[in-house]
């Protein structure tokens, strides 16, 4: 699966639970109850963006094809390149952690209704 196409990326995404799409920002954006967690860019390069932990964030920003991400680095969000040395599965591993972040800050009820178990810490 290649995750910086559409079809990876939806595929991917949609296992995890009370995950919805939408279009804007000239991206395909993949949110959580109602917050965004992850994007995909399909300008020039594809490029993914995840929110990460304050270490990933400084990691991640130092390899090459790997930057803060646009109107969201504030937040320690980065954003991935295709042409980033990460592979597929590190990709996943930090679009999953995203997920779990952003999740973290859903209410409990909401994460309940969504089917939303946070792992353990």
């Amino acid at each position: 699966m290649n995750l910086f196409t559409k079809k990876g990326f939806d595929a991917f995404v949609k296992r995890l639970p009370g995950t919805s799409f939408v279009d804007q920002w000239d991206s395909h954006v993949a949110k959580v109850g109602d917050k965004v967690f992850t994007l995909l860019g399909e300008g020039d390069e594809a490029r993914i963006v995840v929110k990460c932990s304050e270490e990933s964030f400084e990691i991640l920003t130092a390899l090459e094809g790997v930057g803060q991400a646009p109107y969201f680095a504030k937040r320690k969000w980065v954003e991935i390149r295709a042409s980033a040395p990460l592979s597929e599965e590190e990709v996943v591993h930090y679009l999953t952690r995203s997920y779990d972040l952003v999740a973290a800050g859903l209410t409990k009820k909401l994460r309940l209704e969504l089917g939303i178990t946070l792992p353990v810490v």
